[in-house]
């Protein structure tokens, strides 16, 4: 009997954390649940009733409709919106990406003066608020005419992300054995062939972290692109539309639901297709060796 109970009380810890865990994964499910539901509901249902009564019957088709997804995305300038978001998230992603490859693999395992200089002075600019910075690039890009264009906003979203991308990146580097690139360096491989075949493969955990963190940052940005690019249709990404989806729909709220998972299709996309290295990555600098 004292075994039992013993055996109870070791339990008791990981049944506490189970709960905790579980309790907070059902409040952080449910409010997208319950979006999820109000964008199938036609207008009427949404406006008298809650989103949970449809679990009363949920097996009820006929209380879902499409619709509000047809009006969405028939809505003018959405596809446009679609393509700009896509456009601007692909380059303001492999660019930052690379360069922060290229930056952390040469503060970590190239030997030069004033290396930790430089580390520290990136680390440093990981405090540094992005609001403080609107003005002064915002006037250098009206003069190089860099606003409103997609290049324009891939160079700011690099510059916003290479902090925090060649400090991640750098302590997986940080955690790679340095005698294989001494033993490729006595082979004659040269930097460039270092890097692009050893460096390269072995972190690609760490890169689709990164490419994770980076395209989600760059997908749902609005205050960024809103700045640098103003509100022209053109070249206006996808939550630009949204935003003003909110000012013409105030109260439609069928339609903002059904707009927001249709923002959300492309990051789950690629979240899923990289969550096998997710983990990986963001552990892949603790350990050395």
């Amino acid at each position: 009997m004292k075994v039992t109970r013993q055996k109870l009380k070791n339990k008791m810890p990981k049944i506490v954390i189970n709960l905790v865990v579980l309790v907070s994964m059902l409040l952080w499910i449910v409010p997208t649940v319950g979006l999820l539901i109000t964008s199938f509901r036609p207008a009427s249902d949404v406006v008298y009733s809650g989103w949970w009564t449809v679990l009363t019957s949920p097996l009820k088709f006929t209380q879902y409709t499409v619709e509000n997804y047809k009006a969405v995305l028939s809505s003018g300038g959405m596809s446009t919106a679609f393509r700009n978001s896509f456009i601007i998230t692909l380059g303001g992603t492999v660019i930052p990406v690379f360069l922060a490859a290229l930056a952390a693999f040469g503060l970590s395992k190239l030997h030069f003066k004033g290396r930790g200089f430089f580390y520290a002075l990136i680390v440093f600019m990981l405090v540094v608020p992005t609001q403080m910075t609107f003005i002064p690039v915002l006037r250098l890009y009206n003069k190089l005419s860099l606003s409103g264009t997609f290049v324009g906003l891939w160079l700011v979203h690099t510059g916003y992300g290479l902090p925090f991308a060649i400090f991640m990146l750098h302590s997986f580097f940080q955690g790679l054995p340095d005698e294989l690139f001494e033993a490729a360096h006595i082979d004659g491989a040269s930097l460039w062939t270092t890097f692009i075949r050893l460096a390269i493969p072995l972190s690609v955990p760490a890169l689709a972290s990164l490419v994770i963190f980076q395209f989600l940052f760059v997908w749902n940005d609005l205050l960024v692109a809103l700045i640098y690019l103003g509100g022209h249709e053109s070249v206006a990404p996808l939550t630009m539309r949204l935003s003003s989806l909110v000012g013409s729909f105030g109260q439609d709220w069928h339609l903002l639901t059904a707009a927001a998972f249709v923002s959300m299709v492309v990051p789950l996309i690629v979240f899923f297709s990289l969550q096998q290295y997710f983990v990986r990555g963001l552990l892949g600098g603790a350990v050395k060796g």
